[in-house]
C-alpha cells in the first residue's frame, strides 16, 4: 500500500473512509446550506421590508476604513449617524472620538444585538444609540455628520435624500464607493480603504450651478 501524502488523512478520510466524489459533493452541498442558513437567519430579516433596488448587503468595515472615515470627521461636532450601521463599529468609534450623539440606523435585529453588545463591551451602553429604523424613512434634518458605507446602486437615490434633508453645515463621509455626481471636499486612503468627504454647502453650490441646464432648483438649508 502506498504511503499517504501529508494531510491526506485529514482531507481524504471521513469516519475512516475516503470521501470520494460523492463525499466531496455532499460536503459542498452542506457548506452551501450552512451559508444560506446564516444568511436567512442573521442577515435577511432586515431586508424584507425594503424594496429590492434599495437593499444593501451587510459587509463589515475594516479597521483602516473606520480610521479613515473618522479622520475626515476629526474636529467636528453635532449629531453623527451611520446609515446601515451593521455591527455598530463606526458608531462606537465615532463616540470615542467625541462625536455625540452617535446613532446607528439598522433594520436587521441580529446586527442590532451585535451592535449593542459592542457598545456594552466598550463601556458605552446607553451613551450610543442603535435604532431599528429604515434609513430611507428617517428624517436627517438634524444631522451634522453622516457616515455612509453602502453599495453604489443606492448612492443616486440616497444623494437626493441627503441633498433634500441635510443642513448646509453637514458633512457626509462615504466609504468603499463615492457619490458619482458629487465632488468630494477631501479624500483619504487608496483602493478599498478609500473614503470621501462631502460638505453639503459645497454640494449644493455645485448643484445650483448645474440647475439652469436641467431646470431644477436647489435651495440652501439651515
Amino acid at each position: 500500500m502506498e504511503p499517504e501524502e501529508p494531510g491526506e488523512a485529514a482531507w481524504g478520510r471521513q469516519g475512516g473512509d475516503r470521501l470520494g466524489g460523492r463525499g466531496l459533493l455532499e460536503l459542498a452541498v452542506a457548506s452551501g446550506v450552512a451559508a444560506w442558513a446564516t444568511w436567512a437567519v442573521l442577515l435577511a430579516p432586515g431586508f424584507r421590508r425594503v424594496p429590492l433596488r434599495l437593499q444593501v448587503p451587510y459587509q463589515p468595515s475594516g479597521p483602516q476604513q473606520v480610521a479613515n472615515a473618522l479622520a475626515l470627521l476629526r474636529g467636528r461636532s453635532g449629531k453623527t449617524v451611520d446609515l446601515g450601521s451593521g455591527d455598530g463599529r463606526l458608531v462606537v468609534e465615532a463616540y470615542k472620538q467625541g462625536l455625540s450623539p452617535a446613532v446607528g440606523y439598522e433594520l436587521n435585529p441580529w446586527l442590532l444585538c451585535l451592535a449593542n453588545f459592542r457598545a456594552w463591551k466598550a463601556g458605552y451602553h446607553g451613551k450610543v444609540s442603535f435604532l431599528k429604523k429604515d434609513l430611507w424613512k428617517v428624517n436627517l434634518s438634524d444631522c451634522h455628520n453622516v457616515i455612509v458605507f453602502l453599495a453604489p446602486s443606492v448612492k443616486p437615490p440616497l444623494a437626493a435624500k441627503l441633498l433634500a434633508e441635510l443642513p448646509d453645515e453637514a458633512r457626509v463621509v462615504a466609504g468603499r464607493f463615492p457619490f458619482p455626481s458629487w465632488t468630494p471636499s477631501s479624500t483619504l486612503g487608496q483602493g478599498l480603504e478609500q473614503v470621501w468627504a462631502y460638505d453639503m454647502k459645497e454640494v449644493r453650490r455645485a448643484a445650483q450651478r448645474e440647475a439652469p441646464s436641467n431646470g431644477s432648483l436647489v435651495k440652501p438649508r439651515h
